[in-house]
């Protein structure tokens, strides 16, 4: 039986045949989900407008441990990038990045400019350019995969050993999900749970998880992305995505 927050994200998006394809997970996944997985939260939110706190008040009604400011902010960047990633933007969260301030520092301005496209953006218009961009008639311009990245192959070594290392912070993928893990907008779900506290990870865990899965290939996405032929909209969260990674991998080599 399924709950009431993935009651409402099915109703909001039209049917379940519609969630699934906003979020880019086959429809059987969806279909057998009895509510939305923590790993999923994140891109249904953004996909339907339905709020994370709704969705799933089990881990956002309360914060699960008191966070950091610093690491709060991150959450909110790879939260976003995540929702940016896993499928087009609805418009209830453009309405929300459009709310996004700048100021003169490098992710100051790559805010101000993802705020200023949002406010002027058409949402059936970025639909088609994200179908370009990641879906496309047989596949889009770019794949967002680690595997992919590392090794010119889908489903290669670089997802096995993500998967060995989810396991080992116990996060489970769901069953009759044909995603594979290594897609670009799990991995951002991810630190951002890593940073939130609602996955276990010290800041050792949270670094090399950084280091192994994600600073490999993932700022070479977001670089594809700013000079992407379809690209518009995701031309600029891709320099949002850059230059916050940028930071993060300085953050994390000060850390040492």
């Amino acid at each position: 039986m399924r709950d009431a927050g993935l009651e409402r994200a099915i109703d909001a998006a039209g049917g379940v045949a519609q969630l699934a394809r906003k979020i880019g997970v086959a429809q059987p996944s969806v279909s057998n989900w009895e509510r939305v997985p923590a790993q999923r939260v994140i891109a249904v939110e953004g996909a339907t407008g339905v709020s994370r706190k709704v969705l799933r008040p089990d881990l956002y009604s309360e914060p699960i441990v008191a966070v950091d400011p610093i690491d709060a902010a991150r959450m909110q960047e790879y939260a976003l990038l995540a929702a940016l990633l896993s499928s087009a933007p609805s418009a209830a969260l453009l309405e929300q990045i459009a709310q996004l301030k700048g100021d003169a520092t490098p992710l100051g301005r790559a805010h101000a400019a993802l705020s200023d496209a949002a406010s002027n953006g058409v949402v059936s218009e970025i639909e088609r350019e994200y179908f370009d961009l990641f879906v496309g008639l047989g596949r889009g311009e770019l794949l967002p995969y680690a595997s992919y990245y590392l090794t010119g192959f889908l489903n290669e070594r670089p997802l096995s050993r993500l998967r060995n290392d989810l396991a080992a912070l116990g996060i489970e993928r769901m069953e009759n999900n044909p995603e594979p893990e290594d897609h670009a907008a799990t991995l951002c779900e991810i630190m951002a749970g890593l940073a939130a506290g609602r996955f276990a990870g010290s800041p050792e865990v949270q670094r090399a998880f950084f280091e192994k899965h994600v600073s490999r290939w993932v700022g070479r996405l977001f670089a594809d992305m700013e000079k992407a032929e379809a690209a518009k909209f995701y031309r600029l969260v891709g320099t949002l995505g850059r230059v916050f990674l940028e930071i993060e991998s300085e953050a994390f080599t000060f850390a040492n």
